[in-house]
């Protein structure tokens, strides 16, 4: 475990950057930086919760740091709409409402309609490429960048201290569908000025070449359509506005109609076709009940849960738990990444669809996806226009960040230069030179239905005994001045496969424990659960070779 280094006090004219979440994993970004007694924020998003993190919604970036300076707080920049970019800023604008949000029109839509669901009117500030905002000490410009969501922006940072380029997600696709190309020139101009601090996506940095682009979706897609004589569904996320642009049009070209099921892709579609992002063939787009009784050979359903998610649409349907069935004829197209930790859930789906009939088509099968982030060709191009006196990789597991390290050392960035952090890292910047100067405890704050942070690891442990090893529970009646039962014990059982009668063995030998404690003197009927408890935890050991949860309960008689 990483040590615990409280930083000291900011110097004046001192750039500190610190992320609470988004280092060592793919989700939860957010970065703060701090100045003259002000804090910027660049991005809030959510991380999605994985196989040991039973009954968890969602992963926010952990506030704590920050929680008594909301007041100092200038801004949160967002640099575009995907869920682990926007997703926990409604549980950041609950705590302080009014903290201004900077983002592009799209981005800006969408996190409002998100806001709106959480009952929470923000104040919001659209910009765009070329747009330069002061928000306190702190001089931002924004910048186009591709990503798979239209509008997506960089932020170059200016400050006394030095120059800041924080990417955000992005990719070098040269033939983008909406030809928004990421703004190289503008790095350039960047680079001539002298960037002292590259902070920059590194979840493909271990993939070599060049990401594919998105063109190459399309075709691909609609011969998949073509071939199909029964209902196609093709499911991705929910904000992921290309993908489904693709969509629309390959099955206009097929002469189907198109569906969206799930909540938050009908209201993510709705936001980008009103703000011209998503363009809608005359009559293409029908709702879900009208497309439900047409002919199967004549419908998409486009739809959510392409990761598995337990409750979303394809879950739904391969549980038969959604109105939409499928079967010989049907095929399904997974149109998205595979999000590190989801591969089980993800293959599960699959399994469950075939096992129904369906035709699945995935990344692994089909080119039906590209990703939105630069490979290591691209991210050398970057290294090599900017040349970054410092690099500080963001946005990816820790396999990702030291390979965009290493990708910045071979272009020249001495090695002690190329930075490699974790959530809370501290850094400062003065003079052109990064010293670390910190490590913040950072931890998961969890969304658990209602409650948000009261869930910690002891009750996901809890959990994950429950699941994996059962419940015993023990109900005993006694004398506490010398341990003789009364009534009991009482033993249930959840979560195994013996009879309870296997439970007989057992009793003679927790009375006799109970027995002998008190000839030794215990008294609190507190240490006599302890002792149910260790006498029944050796036998189930040693006898059935598991760890349950066991919770004894002990009253005086």
């Amino acid at each position: 475990m990483t040590a615990i280094i409280q930083p000291a006090p900011l110097k004046a004219g001192t750039l500190r950057m610190f992320p609470l979440g988004g280092l060592g994993e793919v989700g939860r970004n957010m970065t703060v930086y701090e100045l003259d007694g002000k804090l910027l924020i660049v991005d809030c998003g959510v991380l999605f919760p994985e196989e040991h993190q039973p009954g968890v919604d969602l992963i926010l970036p952990d506030f704590g740091p920050i929680r008594d300076r909301l007041d100092d707080v200038v801004g949160v920049v967002l640099t575009h709409g995907h869920e682990d970019h926007i997703g926990a800023v409604p549980y950041l604008l609950r705590l302080k409402a009014d903290i201004p949000l900077l983002g592009s029109k799209l981005t800006l839509a969408l996190i409002e309609a998100k806001l709106k669901e959480h009952r929470i009117k923000p104040y919001t500030h659209t910009v765009k490429e070329g747009q330069i905002e002061q928000l306190g000490p702190f001089e931002t410009e924004y910048i186009a960048v591709n990503h798979s969501i239209p509008d997506a922006l960089a932020v170059a940072i200016r400050t006394k201290a030095g120059l800041v380029l924080h990417t955000g997600d992005f990719k070098m696709d040269q033939l983008p569908l909406d030809d928004r190309i990421t703004d190289l020139r503008a790095f350039a101009r960047l680079g001539e000025e002298g960037v002292d601090a590259f902070l920059v996506d590194s979840t493909n940095a271990d993939v070599p070449g060049f990401t594919a682009p998105e063109r190459e979706i399309g075709p691909v897609i609609s011969q998949v359509i073509a071939k199909t004589t029964g209902l196609v569904v093709v499911a991705s996320f929910s904000s992921h506005v290309h993908r489904v642009q693709q969509v629309l049009d390959a099955a206009h070209e097929n002469g189907r109609k198109v569906a969206f099921v799930g909540r938050s892709m009908v209201r993510n579609m709705g936001i980008a076709a009103d703000l011209g992002y998503l363009i809608v063939p005359d009559g293409v787009v029908v709702d879900q009940k009208k497309a439900e009784q047409m002919p199967r050979n004549e419908v998409v359903f486009m739809s959510t849960g392409s990761q598995g998610e337990p409750m979303a649409v394809l879950s739904r349907i391969v549980n038969g738990e959604h109105r939409i069935e499928v079967g010989e004829d049907d095929t399904v197209i997974l149109a998205s990444s595979l999000i590190p930790g989801n591969e089980n859930a993800v293959f599960r789906i699959i399994n469950g669809l075939m096992q129904l009939g369906a035709k699945v088509v995935h990344k692994g099968s089909a080119k039906v996806h590209v990703s939105g982030h630069a490979s290591a060709g691209e991210l050398l191009y970057c290294y090599n226009i900017l040349g970054p006196a410092n690099v500080i990789p963001v946005h990816g597991e820790y396999r990702h960040l030291h390979a965009a390290a290493q990708l910045a050392i071979d272009t020249g960035v001495p090695r002690e230069r190329a930075h490699v952090g974790e959530n809370g890292t501290v850094w400062d910047l003065k003079d052109h030179e990064i010293t670390v100067a910190g490590q913040l405890e950072i931890g998961f704050v969890y969304v658990d239905g209602s409650s948000v942070g009261r869930l910690d690891e002891a009750d996901l442990k809890d959990r994950r005994i429950l699941a994996e090893e059962g419940f015993i529970s023990i109900f005993i009646a006694l004398e506490p001045q010398t341990g003789k039962v009364i009534v009991g014990p009482e033993i249930h059982a959840r979560g195994f496969a013996e009879d309870d009668k296997v439970f007989d063995d057992i009793r003679p030998k927790i009375v006799k424990a109970l027995a002998e404690a008190g000839e030794q003197g215990v008294r609190d009927t507190h240490q006599y659960q302890q002792v149910v408890r260790r006498t029944v935890g050796r036998w189930v050991g040693t006898r059935i070779r598991r760890r349950p949860m066991i919770v004894p309960v002990v009253i005086e008689a």
